[in-house]
This record gives structure tokens, C-alpha cells and sequence, in this order.
């Protein structure tokens, strides 16, 4: 899905399969993830991007020739070319990333594809490219649960930073930020999800297992708090089932609740992964088949799952679906029970609104405010749910 011409332009022209080489030409060009490397415990650590979301973020960049451009997470080295495409040959492309058998790898690509105007760095990418600084555009392809400071340093006057953001919890939002006097003020903002940045800057996150075999897991994140021991056996608990009233439409996405929740719960929000063993049984009833999202409060977990409203309809007849709450374990129908009443509040007095983000580098200026507001390693974090900025 590309809207500009100019990025419609790039993708036909940068031939993704050189990127590549090791998949078959249909899953080159099929609008899915390539995942390229792994770390040894299977886990993926570096991938071609699915291209919706590399043509999303492209848009969201706003890539003018001519421009000098900073990209941290180089990969196959593609998303590097497209940028390539846009400057064109009076511009100037910058692409780091933190392994050198990855960076030799992109070098190779690009130069296969014949972009001369992009240099591959091998370095730590939470420092930036201090070298080619500065730049009118910096753009993340790592998901980052803060923004390091040299970012922002190194963009121009009336530059633009675009990063996958790990709001909270497993929240991640593809963020626009430009600068507002001493803080950074966001123009735009889109679901994603991506794999976390490596070295000084980390976002370290571990996986537990809510079954002997692992046949559900949950995603767990440096600013929650959660006891695996405490939740073993949770899901064999009695459940405790309820409703909220509030639907999703057909083609409605669930990203927005998502993101209240992930900000009004005290442990915020996580993906509970499950194998589809795991709904065939009847042990979870999950939001949608790769899983859903859930939180905890000691041994008390309390995951969102939805109803069809109209399970009899004709076919063709979009789904309409409501969003419930299952609780399990000591305290769990009061988790439930929080889950279902933020939900119905967000439907009151927020559903209508547009998400805006705010950072600010610790220590400067005055601390900016805002409906909720995260002090990060680095920054503060301000998420506001404005007036007047209706999404329908």
C-alpha cells in the first residue's frame, strides 16, 4: 500500500531479491518478513522488512532529494537502496549496523545494485553516524524502547526521526518526531512491530513459558514486573469470563485499545503467544490465532479475547466483533474486571481521539506534561490523547 509516487517509484525500481539471495523469487517479493539471521538460540535477529511497513515508514519520513540520510539497522540492505532511490545522486545515505558479517553482506547488495551513494558503516547504531552528520532525515529499522541522544543531535534544523517506539509493554508504534522547542513532538504514528536494537542502547526483553511445554508464552519487558513462578499452572485455574459492550467493526483494528491499556495498566501490556494447539483445546480462547495480549498482577493474569456478535450472519457480511476480558488465578476476575472498565472508558472519551507523543532528553528545559507521562532511561516519554483531534 504506497500512496506517494516517489516511493511507488523506488520499489518498482530496487530489485529486493538482490537483497535477498538466499529465497525463492515469489517469497522475494511476497509483502512478508525474510528473516536473515539468527542468534544461537534460533532467535531472528536481523530481517528484510515486511515492504508494507518499509513503504509506511518511508511515507512517514518524508525523504526529499537531494537530502542527507541517516538509517540505523542496515539488514539486507535494502531499505538503504530504496533511500538510495529517493535522495538520488545529489543525496547522501548512511546505514549502520552492529555485525559485521551483516554490514559486509549489505556493502555487497548494494553495490551489486549499483547504489554509489550509500556508505555502510559497522558500528554501534545508539552513536549514530557522527562522521556524515548532519542529517536532514534519521530513520530507525530497529524497534527502540528509547531514543538515544545522538539522534537527535546529529538531525539538521527542521530534521525528522522516524522510530518503531516500544511505547510500554509490548506496544510498539512507528513514531514521527520533529523538533518543538526543547522537546520532540510527534506528527504521525503507525502500529508495527520490529526487532530490538542491539548493543550500548538495548531493549533487552526475555520470553516465559505460562505452560510446561511452552505452548503459551509471554513477552516480558524491563519495566514490568512479572513472577513466573507465581503464574505457573495459571492457565488451569478457573476462569472468569466478561464483557464489555464495546465492539470492533469489521477491518477495525484492536491497536488503539491496545495502546490506552498499555498506559493505564500498572504492569501494561504483553503478547501472549500461543501454538494453535493451545485454542484447539480449548485452553485459551485468544483475540487472534498467533495469540493475544495480556497482564499480570502476581499470580493473577488477565488476557483480551473477543466474541462474533453475530456468529449467524451471511457470508460477505463483515464481522463485528466485542472485546472481553478473561481472568485466571488468585485475583483474577479483578484484573479481569480493570481490563473491561479502562476498555469501556476509552470507548466513552477517547475512542474518537489521535494518540500524540512527546520526548524530551532527561535534564533539559522544563520537564514537559502530559496525560500520561514515562521517565526513560534517557528521555520522558509524554503520550496525550488530544482534543480536537478526532480519527473519524
Amino acid at each position: 500500500m504506497v500512496s506517494s509516487h516517489l516511493i511507488d517509484s523506488a520499489v518498482r525500481t530496487v530489485p529486493r531479491h538482490v537483497f535477498v539471495p538466499t529465497v525463492p523469487l515469489r517469497q522475494a517479493y511476497a509483502d512478508d518478513v525474510v528473516h536473515t539471521k539468527r542468534d544461537s538460540a534460533g532467535v531472528a535477529i536481523s530481517a528484510a522488512s515486511q515492504p508494507r511497513i518499509v513503504a509506511m515508514m518511508l511515507e512517514q519520513l518524508g525523504v526529499e532529494p537531494g537530502q542527507r540520510v541517516l538509517e540505523i539497522g542496515a539488514g539486507t540492505g535494502y531499505n538503504a537502496a530504496l533511500l538510495a532511490h529517493l535522495v538520488g545522486d545529489h543525496g547522501q545515505v548512511t546505514t549502520i549496523d552492529v555485525d559485521d558479517d551483516i554490514v559486509t553482506g549489505a556493502r555487497a547488495a548494494l553495490d551489486t545494485a549499483g547504489c554509489a551513494n550509500v556508505r555502510v558503516v559497522l558500528g554501534d547504531g545508539a552513536f549514530g553516524g557522527p562522521d556524515d552528520a548532519p542529517y536532514d532525515r534519521v530513520i530507525a529499522t530497529v524497534g527502540a524502547w528509547d531514543v538515544p541522544p545522538a539522534w537527535l543531535e546529529q538531525l539538521a534544523p527542521n530534521g525528522r526521526l522516524v522510530v518503531p517506539m516500544r511505547v510500554r509493554g509490548s506496544i510498539t508504534r512507528s513514531i514521527t518526531f520533529e523538533r518543538a522547542g526543547d522537546c520532540w513532538r510527534s506528527r504521525d504514528s503507525e502500529m508495527c512491530g520490529f526487532m530490538p536494537l542491539r548493543g550500548i542502547a538495548a531493549d533487552p526483553r526475555r520470553t516465559i513459558a505460562l505452560t510446561p511445554d511452552g505452548e503459551v508464552t509471554l513477552e516480558v519487558h524491563p519495566e514490568q514486573t512479572i513472577d513466573q513462578d507465581a503464574l505457573a499452572g495459571v492457565l488451569d485455574r478457573p476462569r472468569d469470563e466478561q464483557w464489555t459492550g464495546v465492539c470492533l467493526g469489521p477491518q477495525e483494528s484492536a491497536e488503539w485499545v491496545w495502546l490506552w491499556l498499555a498506559c493505564t495498566l500498572p504492569n501494561t501490556l504483553s503478547r501472549m503467544p500461543l501454538q494453535p494447539s493451545a485454542i484447539d483445546r480449548g485452553l485459551v480462547r485468544s483475540m487472534f490465532g498467533w495469540g493475544t495480549m495480556a497482564t499480570t498482577d502476581h499470580g493473577a493474569l488477565a488476557y483480551l479475547t473477543l466474541r462474533d456478535t453475530n456468529p449467524d450472519r451471511d457470508a460477505g457480511v463483515g464481522r463485528v466483533c466485542e472485546i472481553g476480558a478473561i481472568g485466571q488465578g488468585p485475583g483474577g476476575a479483578d484484573l479481569a474486571r480493570r481490563l473491561v472498565d479502562e476498555i469501556r472508558r476509552w470507548d466513552r472519551e477517547y475512542r474518537t481521539r489521535t494518540p500524540h507523543f512527546a520526548i524530551q532528553p532527561a535534564g533539559t528545559g522544563d520537564p514537559i506534561t502530559g496525560q500520561f507521562v514515562f521517565d526513560l532511561p534517557l528521555n520522558r516519554l509524554a503520550v496525550d490523547w488530544v482534543h480536537g483531534t478526532n480519527r473519524r
